[in-house]
Formats: C-alpha cells, sequence, structure tokens
C-alpha cells in the first residue's frame, strides 16, 4: 500500500478508536478534540520516538503552565489594572513556553503552546449552568474534573495513538516477503 494511504487508512481506523474511547468508555476521562492536538503535534514534530517524547512533554508542560495562569487570575485580582492584569499574567506566563526551547524536550515551541492553549480555552468556554462548579472552579481539584488532570491524561493519550497510527501505517506499507519477491 502507498504510503499516504496507509497513513490516512490507520489515522482513520485508530482515530475512529480513539473517538469511541474518548466518548464512551473514557467519557469524561479524556477530550476528543485535545488527543487529536497531540496527535497532530506528533507528526509534525517529526513522527517518531523523540516526537513523542517531545509532544507529550511540550504540550503537558504547556498545560501545566497555562494551569498556573488560570490559578493566578483565579485567586488574585489588581482592580486598578482591569483586564490588564490577566493579560499581563499571560504573558509572563507565555515567556516561559519559549525560553525552555533549550532544553530538549521542551524544544518543540509549539506543543509547549497547544497543551497552553489547550488548557485556557478548555477552561474558559465551558459552560457551567451552577457559577460553583466548572473548570475554574476545579483547579485544583484531584479528579478529572480539574482541567489539568484532563488534559494532560488526553494530550499523552493522544500522542501515543499519533504513534499507533504511524506504526500502523509503516506494517501496511512494508511489502511481505512473498510480495516482495514477485515485485
Amino acid at each position: 500500500m502507498k504510503q499516504l494511504a496507509a497513513l490516512a487508512l490507520s489515522i482513520a481506523i485508530l482515530g475512529a478508536i480513539w473517538a469511541y474511547l474518548a466518548l464512551g468508555p473514557l467519557s469524561g476521562c479524556v477530550l476528543v478534540w485535545a488527543g487529536f492536538i497531540a496527535w497532530g503535534c506528533y507528526f509534525h514534530s517529526g513522527a517518531d520516538g523523540k516526537a513523542l517524547n517531545r509532544t507529550i512533554a511540550g504540550t503537558c508542560y504547556g498545560a501545566f503552565i497555562g494551569w498556573i495562569v488560570l490559578l493566578l487570575v483565579v485567586n488574585t485580582s489588581v482592580p486598578a489594572l482591569g483586564v490588564a492584569w490577566p493579560a499581563i499574567l499571560v504573558g509572563v506566563t507565555v515567556f516561559f513556553l519559549v525560553i525552555v526551547a533549550s532544553i530538549d524536550l521542551l524544544s518543540v515551541v509549539p506543543a509547549n503552546v497547544y497543551g497552553y492553549a489547550a488548557i485556557v480555552a478548555y477552561s474558559l468556554h465551558q459552560p457551567s449552568a451552577d457559577p460553583g462548579v466548572g473548570p475554574l472552579k476545579n483547579l485544583t481539584s484531584g479528579s478529572f474534573a480539574n482541567p489539568l488532570i484532563l488534559l494532560v491524561v488526553s494530550l499523552i493519550l493522544g500522542a501515543i495513538f499519533g504513534m499507533l497510527s504511524g506504526k500502523l501505517a509503516g506494517a501496511l506499507t512494508r511489502k511481505s516477503p512473498s510480495t516482495a519477491a514477485i515485485a
């Protein structure tokens, strides 16, 4: 099978499995879209062992830094600065997404940014019927209600699914001994 077709087929099969797991048995423990972010990051980072490590480390690091800014925004205020205060906190924390690029595991800055963006987007855009619940009220929870836990698990599993889809595509493109002799 040609490489592109094999990759498309492997991603289709494993993408369906990932969606089934995220929407079914793992519902509430992982997010479909966050897994796909890490999956794509794995491929744009080189689709090899280093890419897997850098994707997991970078997206999880970014999520952690995003979690820190959320904690700061929720627990501190400077009324005189208004909305400039959260903007300053974002500016300070995103500095740490890039400055760490000399560390091999954190050298894929887009991975760091994806993790940061994913946790902040999830936490700020989840409607809550009860103002006492929701991602921003669960930042320190020890459960999957904590956006950091939910995102980190989703990102790690998404990166692993990316690696598995690459391996499956590789297996689909290899010629078997009997067909290699004919070709």
